[in-house]
């Protein structure tokens, strides 16, 4: 169904109107990449300031993207009620306030008032990413949807490749050896305060910005079939998907500087190790930008399923190796995730039409695997090491090369099932 906002747009001066707010959004996704990424230095610095085990540890990502779990089916609902741009504009504005909640938690030195701001701040990046993802596969044709979201993904990566810069100099304060040195409560203050001020300027401009109005969901319109979004079997197929794919590049990201830093590794301290995170997640933007063009040409599944079987193989090398091959095989599995979310959320999106808010949102929904994963992979590692806790990951891309290969057909799923009761 196409309302009247939309019709406005299509034909003349269309194209434009489309640049433009794609140029817009890639600013969104920029700083939703930085925001995630500080994480995996907050971790070794909230490790150090409150003396925490692997478990403990994780719980920062999980109280992270355990807020997509309960806030993406509201903020689905939300985004068809208000639409896409002023769904953004309330997302930034809530993502400023959990940064600034980081004042007091540094102050008073609580851990669960760090968890508390964490949880705010993911809510608002939640409500971004309902909102901004599908706007992006709906501005322009819907084959090259792959393709858009993928190059918006990459500005994504940068976000995600410059945050370790920034954040572990500003976190640890420029202190060579923070085991030796120890760290201070007051750093972790600054540069969450310099991202409330940026967030907020941000939604500001979003109001002023006059872009497609787009995202409003017409309650007497008819969904594509029985139960919405849910009945698409290939839209849960894809849920799963984005929820290994973001527990497994979340559980990667979150060890690193620990498994790098171990002797027979890379030997070397949490600070240092914590700028190689910059490898894997550059890895990631340099495969987006290449990706984008690569699946001009060929189909995403087919680009899908050789980026997971390429992780699955590096993965394994990484568990099975020591020294620079363990530590250099591992930071390129970052090189792999580079079109994973992208394409898995495009595919698990295709032909939802009026429904594509609740899709979204599922999707959001299952990125709460970013919460689960990682927590497993400490509980793991307590239990066992941090190389062998990697097999959680390697399971989780086995699956992605599965959703790559067979899963993302509409209708997959029900096959499956047709062709085991005719067996």
């Amino acid at each position: 169904m196409t309302t009247p906002q939309t019709s406005a747009l299509v034909g003349e001066g269309s194209d434009n109107n489309y640049r433009f707010a794609l140029t817009a959004l890639t600013s969104l996704f920029f700083i939703w990449g930085f925001i995630t990424c500080l994480n995996d230095i907050l971790i070794p610095y909230l490790r150090l300031l409150f003396d925490l085990n692997y478990t403990q540890s994780m719980l920062i990502q999980f109280c992270f993207f355990g807020a997509y779990f309960i806030i993406s089916i509201p903020a689905g609902l939300m985004v068809g009620k208000i639409g896409y741009k002023m769904g953004i504009v309330t997302g930034l504005l809530i993502a400023g306030a959990g940064c600034v909640l980081f004042y007091p938690a540094a102050m008073l030195e609580i851990y669960g008032l760090f968890l508390l701001a964490l949880f705010i701040l993911a809510s608002g990046v939640t409500i971004l990413q309902v909102a901004a993802n599908p706007y992006v596969t709906r501005l322009g044709p819907e084959k090259t949807s792959s393709s858009r979201l993928t190059m918006t993904q990459a500005f994504n990566s940068l976000g995600t490749t410059v945050a370790p810069f920034f954040g572990a100099w500003l976190i640890f304060g420029g202190v060579a050896d923070p085991e030796v040195s120890g760290v201070s409560k007051d750093t972790v203050s600054l540069p969450y305060f310099i991202l409330a001020a940026t967030l907020v300027l941000m939604a500001i401009v979003f109001v002023k910005l006059k872009l497609p109005e787009m995202g409003k969901v017409d309650q007497a319109a008819a969904l594509p079939t029985k139960g919405g979004a849910w009945g698409q079997k290939h839209l849960v197929l894809g849920a799963i998907g984005i929820f290994v794919y973001v527990g497994a590049e979340v559980g990667i990201g979150s060890f690193l500087a620990i498994y790098l830093s171990q002797s027979d590794i890379g030997n070397m301290s949490s600070s240092q190790a914590s700028h190689y995170i910059s490898w894997y997640f550059g890895g990631a933007m340099v495969g987006r930008f290449i990706g984008a063009a690569v699946m001009q040409k060929f189909a995403g599944n087919r680009v899908l399923l050789f980026n997971a079987s390429c992780a699955v193989a590096l993965v394994a090398i990484s568990m099975n190796s020591s020294g620079a091959l363990a530590m250099w095989s591992l930071l390129f599995v970052g090189l792999c995730n580079s079109i994973m979310f992208p394409t898995i959320f495009s595919l698990a999106l295709h032909n939802l039409k009026e429904s594509t808010s609740q899709g979204s949102g599922i999707l959001c929904l299952a990125i709460v695997g970013g919460a689960i994963v990682p927590l497993l992979q400490g509980v793991l590692a307590d239990m066992t090491s941090v190389q062998f806790a990697f097999i959680l990951p390697l399971l989780c891309y086995v699956y992605i090369a599965f959703y790559g290969f067979r899963g993302h057909r509409p209708g997959a799923f029900k096959r499956m099932l047709d062709e085991k009761e005719t067996a």
